[in-house]
Parts: C-alpha cells; sequence; structure tokens
C-alpha cells in the first residue's frame, strides 16, 4: 500500500498494490498495523456501504460529540470526494480537499476525526464503502452546506447543474455559522 499525505498532511491517499491476470485480481485493502504507521493509532468500529446515482452529493456530514474517522472507497463507479479540516488549532482550519475514488483507481482515502467528508457521484451510480472510527449517532451529527462560499469546494458538478440532496442536507449551514472542533 502507497499511503501519500494530501494538502492538509493527517488526510491520507491511499493506493494499494493490485496483482491481476486474466481470473482478476487480488489487493490488500486494510492492514492495522500498516495503517497506524501511516495515519495513527485508530481503531475502526462500523462498516458502512451506500450505493448513490449520478448526481447526488451527500455531505458535509460529521459528528462533533463522537467524531468519526473514515476510511473510504468506492467499489463501483466513481466519486469525488472531499475532506473539509474543522480543526480550530489546525494550520489548516477551513481548508479542504477532495480527489476522485474509483473502482477503477481502487484507492482510499483517510479522513480523521475533526474533518467533515462528503462526495459527489460522478458516474451512473456508485458504491461507496467506508470503515468508521466511531458509531453513528444521528442526535450528533452536522451538515455544513455543499455550496458554501468561504469553502469554496471545486465539486465537479454534472453539466453545472446542481446536484440532488437529501432533507438533511439541504438545511445545512454555513460554515461560518457551523460548530467546529475546539
Amino acid at each position: 500500500m502507497d499511503y501519500q499525505p494530501l494538502a492538509i498532511p493527517d488526510v491520507v491517499l491511499m493506493t494499494p498494490q493490485v496483482f491481476g491476470d486474466e481470473r482478476g485480481f487480488f489487493m490488500e485493502t486494510f492492514r492495522q498495523n500498516e495503517f497506524e504507521r501511516h495515519c495513527g493509532n485508530h481503531q475502526f468500529v462500523q462498516d458502512n456501504h451506500s450505493k448513490s446515482r449520478r448526481g447526488i452529493l451527500r455531505g458535509l456530514h460529521y459528528q462533533l460529540q463522537q467524531p468519526q474517522g473514515k476510511l473510504v472507497r468506492v467499489t463501483q463507479g466513481r466519486v469525488f470526494d472531499v475532506a473539509v479540516d474543522l480543526r480550530k488549532d489546525s494550520a489548516s482550519f477551513g481548508e479542504w480537499v477532495g480527489v476522485e475514488l474509483s473502482a477503477d483507481n481502487k484507492q482510499m482515502l483517510w479522513v480523521p476525526p475533526g474533518f467533515a467528508h462528503g462526495f459527489y457521484v460522478i458516474s451512473e451510480t456508485a458504491e461507496f464503502s467506508y470503515k468508521c472510527t466511531d458509531y453513528y449517532a444521528p442526535d450528533d451529527e452536522h451538515s455544513i452546506r455543499y455550496d458554501d462560499p468561504v469553502l469554496g469546494i471545486d465539486w465537479p458538478l454534472a453539466e453545472g447543474g446542481e446536484p440532488q440532496l437529501s432533507a438533511k442536507d439541504e438545511a445545512g449551514k454555513l460554515f461560518q455559522e457551523s460548530e467546529t472542533f475546539a
């Protein structure tokens, strides 16, 4: 596995070594000791899997009392995946990084606790799988607007159109109104 810190160094792009032949392929998707060496000592307690169609945007989500680190990957299709630093004491507070994750590139993204996370589906459909360092707590979930002008995230929206959002994400707060991590 290749571990590449991004512009916000705590966010790490992971590229597995893929072994393939005419029968298919094999890759290791997670190894605890290597993950700890490159990303820190985090334990995962919950795995999630979703499927969405083109134009769906999920996020930007985070939990304050039970912050979740997420190790995310796409098992079918393509998404543009974004992490926003919400740690007030960080040099990159309020900054974002984004990468394309796909079933073809097989890359994974480590989004540590203290970040908001979201993704936009580029392909016709996409299946998104992720490991979490804490349990989902619906009463603790927060959402920041995907189109927040302060963040200025450059989403690759289809033909400049509006993404399809859940009611929760439609009601997301602006970055400057959102609670962040001390």
